[in-house]
């Protein structure tokens, strides 16, 4: 079970780059919001385990906000995804049992999932963005140590 919450975090780890929201288009702004509501059913799914003490994946989920800094719509419904999410979840797994735990890795490969995506466009340029930037560097004057 922890394997599948490494896979969702390392995951995660990926869409720690610098780009933010704002910049994001629209199809990776909903992956935003769920990878939201994926770490708002992981946290229902641990918490149900661990206790209402775990805060694991609400930690995490503060992370990709404060990464990310959305603007203000962007974080109203990720934050909304989340507690959908954690309310979804929570329904439907109000105890801890073998379910649940298969439901925990089920998800956590969606948020894999959900996460890689992000993480493997985030580095992609437009071709044209691209040649600006290198032509840029091409024109800049050399620094000198």
């Amino acid at each position: 079970m922890r394997a599948a919450a490494l896979l969702l975090l390392g995951g995660l780890l990926a869409l720690a780059s610098p780009a933010l929201a704002q910049e994001r288009t629209p199809a990776q702004r909903q992956t935003l919001v769920d990878i939201a509501y994926v770490l708002g059913e992981s946290h229902a799914l641990r918490q149900v385990c661990e206790g209402a003490y775990d805060q694991y994946w609400r930690d995490r989920m503060i992370g990709v906000t404060d990464t990310e800094q959305p603007d203000a719509a962007l974080d109203r419904r990720m934050k909304e995804a989340f507690n959908s999410g954690f309310a979804a979840r929570r329904t439907e797994y109000p105890q801890c049992t073998r379910a649940s735990r298969i439901a925990e890795a089920a998800v956590a490969r969606r948020g894999q999932s959900l996460a890689s995506r992000m993480g493997s466009v985030a580095h992609r340029l437009d071709p044209r963005e691209a040649e600006a930037r290198r032509q840029a560097l091409e024109l800049a004057p050399p620094v000198s140590p």
